[in-house]
């Protein structure tokens, strides 16, 4: 951990919107259970500096959520860090928050004109009278105020008066917070600086937060751009959570901000990783693989030269090491693969070879991924049994297997397995003939002393490339321990390439079980 006492590096805060414009992302909806523990998450173990949690006035449901993120906040001392949108409206979105238990309210002001005029059908004077009077009333119910300038970035390009003059206009009551969102996310870096650099110099009592959005994939490099204008809070999401393309992603932002501009920031980035797969898991927003620090492949070495070099001295390493977001590097296996990362995976799984057992398998790995085969870690100890017909990870096996589904009725299944020589009979239903099969295997495997873990991500599909469309892929991804494990079966039903998975799950887990 930085000594903070002794850091003099300039601190720029972070507050993440994932639980308020994070769920304004297509199909996403929290519940107040998933609420309440991506909020306790954010604010303990990444600790952000803020947390925006709800858009006030929405549901009754809304606020008892933002009702129970307060409780738990207060109970913790952390209840200024939470805070909720709310609109000019007087005393109802006041009294919305206050009723919540909420301390802190971001107001959303009419950063344009044109929305002033068109929208509200305000003047620039009676719209911060309406602000003035809601300030008023929020600081008589003991809240704090901060105020978003709405769809700022091209207010100022259309007209910087009316920009100046809203923010003149309210300077003096007490605005904690003014925040300058790029609404639709049409800046560029250089606009960025410019705009918010005037900003900045204009009205320096003033403490400004930048909001921006990823419309055209520059939401990281505005907030490098804002960072240097002077702006010391920046706003963003978990897994560029947010409307449209997303906002600002938190793993890019915080990361980008500590190595390219070297500032300070209070999060562990050990927690990263965790938040964004909680909340992919709570959103149902998948993560792309290839995502900035987060994603499932950006420490994964593919090329052989690569895992080549890093064996050699560390030479395709830089400072985005996993160890510093609590994941490990791996080296892919595939028709690119070379001896080191033949060896690298085998040294990870503690597995010996000769070296010339050590070329039959490469040969194989190399045919495989040449064919457009998925070949993972977890595949290795198969294909070495195979290349070299040995029995080893063969401790259960399908003998039998009959499967039966219809319209509204339970699948169910029939099987037959030996375990080290012993058969074993066991029946099973359940909702789709995969179910049925797992209830089948799960009484098997009890009797063993066998506790099926838990099933993460379930996909089929035609198997990548060549001429193999009567066959189906089903890759399972297990979660087993700490860890996850990824699974592949191919048949041409889809129902036996998910058993096939689950067969060659249940051998890896048995290996490490069984003495």
């Amino acid at each position: 951990m930085t000594d903070t006492a002794n850091d003099t590096r300039r601190h720029i805060r972070l507050l993440d919107t994932t639980l308020r414009d994070g769920e304004q992302t297509q199909s996403v909806s929290f519940t107040p259970k998933e609420k309440l523990q991506i909020a306790k998450s954010l604010l303990q173990a990444l600790r952000v500096d803020r947390i925006e949690v709800a858009s006030a006035r929405v549901s009754a449901g809304e606020q008892q959520a933002v009702a129970d993120i307060n409780a738990w906040a207060a109970q913790e001392g952390l209840l200024e860090k939470v805070e909720v949108l709310g609109f000019v409206d007087y005393t109802l979105s006041v009294n919305w928050v206050r009723d919540a238990g909420g301390k802190v309210i971001n107001l959303l002001a009419k950063g344009s004109e044109k929305h002033c005029r068109e929208q509200l059908g305000r003047t620039l004077e009676q719209h911060i009278n309406d602000i003035r009077r809601t300030v008023a009333y929020a600081h008589e119910n003991g809240l704090r105020v901060n105020m978003y300038l709405e769809d700022w970035s091209n207010g100022y390009r259309d007209s910087r008066e009316y920009v100046y003059g809203l923010v003149a206009g309210v300077s003096d009551i007490g605005i904690r917070n003014f925040m300058l969102p790029d609404t639709l996310g049409v800046m560029t870096p250089d606009e960025v600086f410019a705009a918010l650099s005037d900003m900045v110099g204009r009205f320096p009592d003033q403490r400004f937060d930048f909001h921006p959005h990823n419309d055209y994939g520059l939401a990281t490099a505005n907030v490098m751009a804002a960072v240097k204008a002077g702006v010391d809070t920046i706003h963003c999401t978990i897994n560029c959570l947010g409307e449209r393309a997303g906002n600002a992603s938190l793993a890019e932002v915080a990361v980008v901000l500590k190595d390219k501009m070297n500032v300070r920031l209070s999060i562990d980035e050990t927690r990263i990783a965790m938040l964004s797969r909680m909340v992919e898991n709570f959103s149902g927003k998948w993560v792309a693989a290839n995502a900035p620090i987060v994603g499932a492949d950006v420490f994964t070495q593919t090329a052989g030269i690569h895992a080549d070099g890093d064996q050699k001295g560390g030479l395709y390493i830089t400072a985005l090491r996993p160890e510093r977001f609590a994941r490990k590097r791996t080296y892919a296996l595939g028709k690119m693969s070379g001896k080191a990362s033949l060896a690298n995976n085998l040294e990870e799984l503690g597995l010996e070879l000769s070296d010339e057992d050590q070329r039959k398998v490469l040969q194989e790995i190399v045919k495989l991924g040449d064919s457009k085969a998925l070949i993972t870690a977890d595949d290795l100890p198969f294909i070495i049994a195979d290349v070299l017909e040995r029995r080893e990870y063969r401790y259960i096996e399908l003998l039998n297997c009959y499967i039966s589904s219809g319209l509204d009725v339970d699948s169910t299944a029939s099987i037959r397995v030996t375990i080290q020589g012993k058969n074993y009979n066991a029946s099973g239903s359940g909702n789709g003939g995969f179910a049925a099969f797992i209830d089948a295997i799960s009484k098997i495997l009890k009797k063993r002393d066998f506790v099926m873990p838990a099933l993460v991500d379930y996909e089929v599909h035609i198997p990548r490339g060549g001429n193999t469309n009567a066959l189906t892929e089903c890759i399972i991804t297990w979660r087993v321990e700490e860890r996850e494990i990824k699974t592949r079966g191919v048949d041409a039903n889809q129902v036996l390439a998910a058993v096939k998975a689950t067969l060659r799950m249940i051998n890896i887990r048995m290996h490490a079980l069984i003495p």
